[in-house]
């Protein structure tokens, strides 16, 4: 007979502790993805929600504050006109504004036969009030185009050097296109022979959208001057002087590459 072999069985222990420690290596990467994914989550909520809202609520309390504050008796809004919001930011450009507003607001008569002031917007200093219907905005207009003391807080920024409401000339403002407040989210939805509404102390300035420009270069200035023309398109713009308002913002949506710009003539002053 033949001898049958008893095979011994081998069993191989595999290394308990190596496993351990790639289990553990996965799940700290795995937690600190996870981390990182809420940690990004949040910044995006900050930026998309908590900026509008908090932009926005200030934004609306600046606007009754201006309301207020011109239906109060003559003397009484002389008297308190100061609201604090000329202390913002503004550095070295604080001269420059105003000069430039000096420019745009120094005396003469508006177009309605009223005095226009000849006290130049303080930097910062909400001032106005723009109202579209079309989108539903309202927002006050500042003196400047800072950040911090303008355009962050849902602001609508007057750029230094340009007309006042109702001068001859070109009033120009910039506004946010996403997060804190957005004022200008949907300016691209302006069709021609839409209102744009600017009050102030003491009259309400119409301008009806004339003209768009969708798409041109950050830098181009002549979208601004006093006589807007695109300095980069130029088939875009007008060639006569007259009494414009522009509004410019960022352009595509979440980036500030370009600029998107929305002009209009004014046709209509009503007094306060």
């Amino acid at each position: 007979m033949r001898a049958v072999r008893e095979r011994i069985p081998v069993v191989v222990q595999r290394n308990s502790r190596g496993r351990r420690i790639a289990a553990r290596g996965l799940w700290t990467g795995a937690e600190v993805v996870v981390t990182l994914g809420v940690v990004l989550l949040l910044l995006v909520v900050h930026q998309l929600w908590w900026t509008n809202r908090q932009a926005r609520a200030d934004a609306e309390h600046r606007v009754q504050a201006l309301e207020r504050e011109w239906s109060a008796p003559q003397g009484l809004q002389d008297g308190g006109s100061g609201d604090g919001d000329g202390d913002g930011g503004g550095g070295g450009d604080r001269a420059g504004s105003g000069r430039a507003a000096d420019s745009g607001a120094s005396g003469g008569r508006s177009s309605a036969g009223r005095t226009a002031p000849s006290a130049a917007p303080r930097w910062d200093q909400a001032y106005a009030v723009i109202r579209i219907p079309r989108l539903g905005l309202t927002a006050p207009v500042a003196q400047g185009i800072s950040k911090h003391g303008v355009l962050d807080r849902g602001y609508v920024g007057h750029y230094p050097g340009t007309a006042q409401p109702g001068r001859p000339g070109n009033f120009a403002l910039a506004g946010h296109r996403n997060t804190h407040g957005e004022p200008f989210r949907y300016i691209n939805r302006l069709r021609r022979g839409d209102r744009i509404d600017v009050e102030t102390r003491d009259a309400v300035y119409t301008y009806t959208v004339d003209r768009t420009l969708g798409q041109t270069s950050a830098r181009d200035s002549g979208v601004i001057a006093a006589v807007p023309r695109s300095n980069v398109k130029p088939y875009a713009g007008y060639g006569t002087p007259g009494s414009y308002v522009t509004l410019t913002t960022c352009t595509p949506e979440f980036t500030s590459r370009y600029r998107l710009v929305v002009w209009g003539k004014l046709t209509d002053v009503r007094a306060r």
